[in-house]
């Protein structure tokens, strides 16, 4: 029951945005009485903030599942670059900013998303580290990684505007160059260090 209220959350959340993602709304799509889905989540707050941070659980198992696939690639930077790209598309990315964007003027929300904001980003800093664990001591490596999610999501939130594919496949050609650039800055910043 719990995982068909998370799964009908995010539906909702893409579906109607975080506005229109009522607790009845998530209880009718999931199948459940209301008096269940309080039972589980007792706020809106509640539930949204753990269909997210479910979801952020598993497409870090799925990035880890991709681990050894990336370590043995010819260009294991620019692989778990369009790795990262890939894992921001779709309904949980569109879930989040819906979040992001409500939680500027719902205090309630806001408290919830500062709790699950560092397990999301987090994994994704651990995903780097774990394929890169000669480079994840140094100083600027946090950074990159940063950056790198900062790229991915500046650029989805703005292709929103015309939905154009081709635009947003230049858009992150050219944005996957740099980012390539720095993590390339970085590597050789380690190897003279050595």
């Amino acid at each position: 029951m719990r995982q068909r209220l998370l799964d009908a959350t995010i539906d909702c959340l893409v579906e109607f945005g975080y506005a229109g993602t009522t607790t009845t709304r998530v209880a009718d799509r999931a199948g459940v009485t209301r008096g269940a889905q309080v039972h589980h989540f007792p706020a809106k707050a509640d539930l949204v903030t753990s269909a997210i941070r479910h979801l952020a659980a598993k497409r870090t198992e799925v990035a880890m599942a991709e681990i050894d696939r990336l370590k043995a690639s010819a260009d294991p930077v620019g692989d778990a670059l369009q790795l990262m790209w890939e894992m921001h598309q779709g309904p949980v990315f569109s879930a989040t900013v819906e979040l992001w964007v409500a939680s500027r003027t719902d205090p309630e929300l806001r408290r919830q998303m500062a709790m699950v904001e560092p397990i999301a980003t987090s994994s994704l800093v651990e995903f780097g580290k774990a394929l890169m664990p000669e480079y994840a001591a140094h100083p600027e490596f946090l950074h990159a990684v940063y950056t790198a999610m900062d790229v991915v999501r500046g650029i989805l939130i703005a292709s929103w505007a015309t939905r154009d594919q081709e635009e947003l496949d230049a858009r992150w050609a050219r944005g996957r160059g740099h980012l390539r650039l720095l993590f390339a800055a970085l590597l050789d910043s380690v190897a003279a260090a050595s």
